[in-house]
């Protein structure tokens, strides 16, 4: 089994896209249940809904999953096997102050050396701790050896007793640190793939240092996945979303990223076929919003018309044809919306063509259904006597809201069943 872990602290970045995403396309590669975890144990920092927002956002891009599942449903179980560890001196009380242990931090940092808690709490006798009654956190015996495992495209890491440390596992509300509990619950699941960020690389030491304490040898095969560096006005998934990039052309974009692929464009499914983990970029990985208009434009150039058009809010194929045409300019939903916003939006005067502009508005509204634009432009003409730019450029505005120079020969088939709507 996998698991992709979020937390309902934040909104869901770029980069964890992208772990999700992986962790879709392996397990359906292995042929293996993809879980999804909340880590919900700090109640403090959670923001109400956050979770639900990751479910519809995984739903969005047809990421399949087993189950849901909130750390916090396992604090019984956290809670328990602390009290195991406790029972076997391989965890402790640790009454340090806050105070206390930024004094640790600052005196290592002072030394140039990396802050290890001094192991005063581990000492105390049981006796000692029965009589304090000041609150307390717990904290994990430090290994006596190396910890060492091997990552899919890191290889072989190794850490010291000393990197590892006695870290806190359970706070003094006596929820589980953010490394126990999940240390716990890929015990508890029988994970056997973890596919993470980079950012996670220390932890996993950590993690498989709780669970030798617990008896618990199985091996679990790790990747971390290089960080995206990105701007901070691209970082958010929703926000990408709301500005109208599609989610087939965003997933695409962070397979491609970093990765050698068969082709450029492609769906989840296709990746499926042909991905490969071990082949992606070892080094961190540039966010290319361009690049991402780019892909995001060939998808929308692939949809079907109709299924296009229902995305701009219509249910026509003609509007969905007019969506692809404004692609020669535009490279998101929302632009192409702002587009199409301007064909149906009301227009008082044309600047510099008051006199011709409410002529032809009189004879558009005054003409019988006519098929072609040439018999159209023929038509207003004729009703007008109007010619060259006295006629094009009022027209182009009347007909898209736009003043630049556009083949209406091209729009109007598309939108002449709305003219009356166009010109009221």
């Amino acid at each position: 089994m996998l698991r992709f872990a979020q937390s309902p602290t934040k909104d869901m970045s770029i980069g964890d896209l992208r772990v999700a995403i992986f962790n879709h396309i392996v397990s359906k590669q292995l042929n293996e249940k993809l879980l999804i975890r909340i880590e919900d144990t700090d109640k403090e920092k959670t923001i109400e809904g956050k979770d639900k927002e990751l479910l519809e956002l995984l739903n969005l891009f047809s990421i399949g999953y087993e189950g849901i599942f909130h750390q916090s449903d396992n604090l019984k179980y956290h809670q328990k096997l602390t009290m195991q560890l406790m029972g076997q001196k391989n965890a402790f009380a640790c009454f340090c102050s806050d105070a206390k242990i930024e004094e640790l931090k600052e005196e290592a940092k002072k030394k140039n050396k990396p802050y290890e808690y001094d192991g005063f709490c581990q000492t105390l006798s049981d006796e000692t701790v029965l009589n304090v009654n000041s609150p307390f956190i717990v904290r994990i015996k430090k290994p006596e050896v190396e910890i060492v495992f091997n990552d899919l495209l890191k290889g072989k890491l190794t850490y010291t007793p000393s990197s590892v440390d006695s870290f806190p596992i359970l706070r003094q509300d006596k929820m589980p640190t953010h490394n126990y509990a999940h240390a716990v619950d890929d015990m508890l699941f029988n994970i056997s793939t973890i596919i993470t960020s980079e950012d996670n690389i220390d932890d996993a030491a950590k993690q498989i240092h709780v669970r030798k304490l617990l008896n618990y040898d199985k091996e679990i095969e790790f990747t971390h996945v290089p960080s995206v560096n990105v701007d901070s006005k691209y970082s958010s998934v929703k926000q990408l979303i709301d500005e109208g990039f599609l989610p087939a052309a965003i997933a695409n974009y962070l397979v491609l990223l970093g990765n050698e692929t068969p082709k450029e464009i492609f769906t989840l499914e296709e990746a499926v076929e042909w991905f490969d983990i071990k082949n992606i970029s070892k080094e961190a990985v540039n966010f290319d919003i361009e690049k991402l208009k780019e892909i995001n434009k060939k998808h929308l150039s692939h949809i079907d018309n109709m299924r296009f058009s229902k995305i701009l809010g219509f249910a026509d194929d003609d509007i969905g044809k007019l969506g692809k045409l404004f692609l020669a300019e535009t490279s998101t939903i929302k632009e192409i919306k702002e587009k199409i916003d301007l064909v149906f939006a009301p227009k008082s005067t044309c600047e510099g063509f008051e006199e011709e502009f409410v002529e032809l508005k009189l004879a558009i509204n005054d003409a019988p259904y006519i098929d072609s634009f040439a018999e159209f432009n023929q038509y207003l003409t004729d009703k007008t006597q109007l010619k060259e730019e006295k006629l094009l450029k009022p027209l182009t505005y009347i007909l898209t809201g736009q003043t630049k120079e556009i083949d209406l020969s091209e729009v109007y088939p598309l939108i002449k069943n709305y003219l009356g709507e166009i010109t009221k």
